[in-house]
């Protein structure tokens, strides 16, 4: 154990009697130890928070406040409230004694003083003390270790988590995109051929009409209009072309969702932020629209002309779709929670970019106008697991893992800026 001998300890002395400090500064004077002297309670108060000494001795009769509300005053302070106080006292009465143990006091020494006894009392008290604030160091020291373990273990969490979502999303992707990609093209070209097809047996019929209007035939008549041969004509060539329309559909999505989850995890790549925001647009285009009373959301696009950027694209691609979607739920939420008039409203998501040169850095900004978050829901988004969704509808994760992305993976950063009742901003920004 550490010798108190050798410590350099500061004791202050609080009485209102000189001859008491005299006694006691001689007792003490024989040690290596600091004294340090008051004669009132106020003064005892404004030395203790000035020199934080590692003990007071304390009398409990004084004049102005008296050792109890002293101590009591002590012991309310955040500065002094760790200070060992032992108080001295020449009442017999036990009520007393017991009175200034249960304000705060660690010990009491009874006047006239015994030199071995206030000694004895002193080291004791000053070892208590100095190993408590030890165990309170290591405590701390070990409270940041493990804290900082937790950290780590969670980034390493995330990690795992978000490059095997990326390479099972590439993987479920790439083979979606073949699978889309044959029958597109097998419909797409027997589109022309039926077209041509259709043509050929429109042409047909009209020459046949032609050749057969001198003479009636009842029975081809009545199959004429049962199957309204007029109609035929004139709709057919509009299914062609709404297949056309549905074919380019596929294309754009397969397309999409090839843009939307580019594998390109190794290495970073150049890449045009908009084709990934547009992409995750036409991937979550099914939800933008009006659902049942729902009202539509508006996508408003306030794009700058960027230059391409050197990052990780299906990554990038991931942050987009997160806040996006989240922008998306609050509207579903905000529908459910409002009344008539609010649900009438516009709902809008804007999403501007622009580019700082001075910095070579790009901003992407998406705002919505639905619900906006309290602070204490602000101060926790990018926080593991951390969600106020119900259960099943969301794991907390989305926001922790696009942090992680945007400040870890591209040296970014992403803020959330929201407004209870007004809506909810994140702003990206990306070194070029």
């Amino acid at each position: 154990m550490t010798n108190i001998l050798s410590q350099e300890i500061n004791i202050l002395l609080v009485d209102d009697n000189p001859t008491n400090l005299k006694v006691l500064f001689e007792v003490i004077g024989g040690y290596a130890w600091k004294v340090l002297m008051a004669t009132d309670g106020e003064s005892a108060i404004e030395q203790a928070e000035y020199a934080k000494p590692d003990l007071i001795l304390l009398d409990v009769m004084m004049p102005g406040i008296d050792g109890f509300e002293t101590c009591r005053r002590l012991k309310a302070n955040p500065i002094t409230e760790n200070i060992p106080v032992i108080f001295m006292t020449a009442l017999s009465d036990i009520t007393d004694k017991v009175r200034g143990l249960e304000i705060g006091a660690v010990d009491y020494i009874t006047k006239p003083f015994q030199k071995e006894e206030v000694i004895a009392r002193l080291k004791l008290h000053l070892k208590l003390s100095l190993l408590t604030r030890n165990l309170e160091q290591q405590v701390q020291q070990r409270t940041v270790e493990l804290t900082q373990s937790l950290e780590e273990l969670q980034q390493t969490q995330l990690q795992l988590i978000q490059s095997e979502k990326m390479s099972t999303l590439g993987q479920l992707v790439a083979g979606i995109g073949h699978e889309i990609n044959n029958p597109i093209g097998f419909i797409a070209g027997s589109c022309s051929n039926i077209e041509e097809y259709l043509n050929d047996i429109f042409s047909l019929v009209e020459l046949q009409q032609q050749k057969l209007s001198d003479s009636e035939d009842e029975e081809i008549e009545e199959l004429i209009e049962e199957i309204d041969l007029e109609y035929l004509k004139e709709d057919l060539p509009k299914l062609i072309k709404s297949m056309r329309q549905g074919i380019t559909r596929l294309k754009d999505i397969s397309l999409s969702l090839r843009t939307f989850a580019r594998g390109d995890i190794a290495s970073q790549v150049e890449y045009q932020i908009h084709e990934g925001i547009n992409s995750t647009l036409m991937l979550l285009k099914h939800r933008l629209k009006d659902i049942g009373e729902r009202p539509k959301i508006n996508i408003i696009k306030n794009y700058s002309e960027l230059p391409p950027i050197n990052c990780y694209p299906g990554q990038l691609n991931q942050v987009f779709m997160n806040i996006i979607a989240n922008a998306i739920d609050a509207f579903d939420d905000l529908h459910e929670n409002s009344d008539e008039q609010t649900a009438t409203s516009p709902y809008s998501i804007t999403i501007a970019t622009s580019v700082d040169s001075t910095q070579n850095i790009v901003s992407i900004c998406v705002e919505d106008n639905a619900l906006g978050m309290p602070p204490e829901v602000q101060a926790r988004i990018f926080e593991p697991s951390f969600t106020t969704k119900a259960v099943g509808k969301g794991t907390g994760l989305g926001l922790a893992i696009s942090h992680q992305i945007i400040v870890e993976k591209h040296s970014g950063t992403i803020d959330c800026f929201s407004t209870i009742g007004k809506g909810t901003k994140f702003i990206i920004t990306l070194p070029i």
